[in-house]
């Protein structure tokens, strides 16, 4: 069955706390979620606020291969005829071809928010349907609160629906507003309206009881063709039912057909997307579009994938445009192992005798904190140290760290450091805002010479996590620093009860490791590792 999307992400999803989309985001939101195949973008509410009607003036010019826009807003005010009122006029001066309407279909909001009777209420939602759909502009009516509603007034309830279908509205779309019904009698409501209204019968469902995507699941397996909803869930309190998850259940597992199985490739990009416009991470566990929705841990786990991978996968990752991964930690196992070398190209090289001594080694580090996990750089490292264990590069002679301050004020800190290499010990010294950025600049400053790309590599990521925080100032920390040689970006990770000794210990990882790619292919590399004299 077809089923038609709808994506709120630009109005309701801004409700959402923390999310915030200047115009030009919105904009180059609104033409990915065209590229991505859905049916129907809800811009904003052009009355409500100057950036939204910036917004619809600016989306005049873009150009959807498949999506249609829509304005969102309510039904006119008590006080206003639909001809004169200012939230009206804004909706059709928006220029959309679809106008989406929200009215009062729970008795409490029309005594108590909006203090009008039900043949007033009824009114507005008939009155401001009718002069929209003589525009003509496909109308869609999103019944505001329906199911709590329809548990305290059915009649009530449905009665909007009537006011609204016979005015004129495309799509009748009932809303979980509150987010608060749970399925089964979600389900006994849907039943009943989709027996007493002809046409295409919506769903909009918020995220409050956790219940959302199967609510929005279950209105779609008993007869609603248009769903409503917002990429990754965003959404005012707990949020929207999430899209990224519904569209692929609808498809994979259903055998719907919502954005098409080609574009659903290219979910998760978009879903990566939207959350880098919006300044957020996309929580790794997030269902089918996460980093960990297809990541194998256990060592029974990646074993059984290794052979068959719907022993623990329930879809192909490629369908969403995702990735499967192989974790390594103190749970791996030789499959995780296998998995993790085959990855890098790497599996040839090492025999069992040396998987077992890199398994051993890894759930050691990771007793003492380390986390291989988010550190592969750390991980290939380990992996190019069993393979050549005489492999060296340089050595720290000697390290100052000084922090200068003036008052409460800090100027600067200074880093004097001596590292041997192939050509002799070379010093430098450098100034900058912190300590690490300080040891970095100077140990590239020391090896650049000697080993000319350490000088290209760049710091994209520092991160910093307490490990015994019960401890205070005493406590272990963890450090990941994350760099790119502009190719490809690698993590390492250093662990110690001192911050800089952590960060120096990843920082020289993170180098160590280049140089012994790079020793791969660089001949010269090859043979200062050969002749170690110098380093003696």
């Amino acid at each position: 069955m077809r089923i038609f999307t709808y994506d709120t992400t630009l109005r309701d999803g801004t409700q959402g706390e923390n999310i915030s989309f200047s115009v030009d985001d919105k904009l180059m939101v609104a033409e990915k979620l065209d590229e991505l195949g859905i049916d129907y973008i809800e811009g904003g509410w052009p009355g409500s606020n100057p950036r939204d009607k910036d917004f619809f003036s600016r989306a005049r010019d873009l150009e959807f291969k498949h999506a249609r826009l829509a304005a969102f807003g309510s039904t006119r005010y008590p006080r206003n005829t639909v001809q004169a009122d200012p939230n009206v006029n804004a909706l059709l001066e928006a220029e959309t071809p679809v106008v989406t309407i929200f009215g009062k279909s729970w008795r409490l909001h029309t005594e108590r928010a909006l203090g009008v009777t039900e043949e007033q209420n009824l009114a507005m939602i008939s009155e401001t349907v009718g002069h929209i759909k003589q525009q003509g502009r496909e109308v869609i009516f999103d019944a505001e609160h329906f199911f709590d509603g329809y548990e305290a007034s059915a009649d009530f309830a449905l009665r909007t629906l009537e006011a609204a279908q016979e005015a004129g509205a495309d799509v009748l779309v009932l809303c979980d507003t509150n987010g608060g019904t749970v399925t089964n009698r979600l389900g006994e409501i849907f039943v009943e309206v989709r027996n007493r209204f002809d046409g295409v019968i919506g769903i909009h469902t918020h995220n409050d009881s956790e219940l959302a995507v199967a609510n929005a699941i279950t209105a779609v397996e008993l007869g609603a063709t248009h769903v409503q909803g917002t990429t990754n869930g965003y959404g005012e309190r707990c949020g929207n039912a999430n899209l990224c998850s519904i569209i692929p259940v609808l498809e994979l597992k259903l055998g719907h057909t919502t954005v098409g199985r080609e574009k659903l490739k290219h979910l998760t990009a978009a879903a990566n997307f939207v959350s880098e416009t919006a300044n957020l991470s996309l929580p790794n566990d997030r269902a089918f579009v996460g980093r960990s929705a297809f990541a194998h841990k256990g060592g029974i786990h990646v074993s059984a994938v290794l052979k068959e991978v719907s022993t623990y996968e329930h879809v192909e990752p490629e369908t969403i445009g995702n990735q499967r991964r192989v974790l390594v930690s103190d749970l791996s196992g030789r499959s995780n192992i296998t998995y993790k070398l085959t990855e890098k190209g790497l599996d040839m090289r090492l025999d069992a005798a040396a998987r077992r001594q890199l398994l051993d080694r890894i759930k050691h580090l990771e007793f003492e904190g380390y986390e291989l996990e988010s550190a592969e750089g750390t991980f290939e490292l380990l992996v190019r140290e069993v393979l050549q264990p005489d492999h060296f590069f340089f050595e720290l002679e000697r390290m100052r760290v000084t922090d200068e301050r003036e008052g409460s004020r800090r100027t600067n800190c200074h880093v004097e450091m001596s590292v041997k290499t192939r050509d002799g010990v070379c010093s430098a010294e450098v100034s900058a805002s912190g300590p690490f950025d300080a040891m970095a600049q100077c140990l590239r400053k020391c090896l650049s010479h000697s080993y000319p790309a350490v000088a290209d590599i760049r710091l994209v990521d520092y991160k910093v996590r307490v490990l015994e925080p019960n401890r205070g100032t005493a406590a272990k920390v963890r450090v990941l620093i994350e760099w790119s040689d502009h190719k490809r970006n690698w993590t390492t990770v250093g662990v110690s009860d001192d911050v800089l000794e952590a960060s120096w210990n990843a920082l020289v990882d993170s180098i160590r490791l280049e140089l012994l790619r790079l020793a791969e292919t660089d001949k010269s590399l090859s043979e200062t590792v050969a002749d170690y004299s110098w380093g003696v």
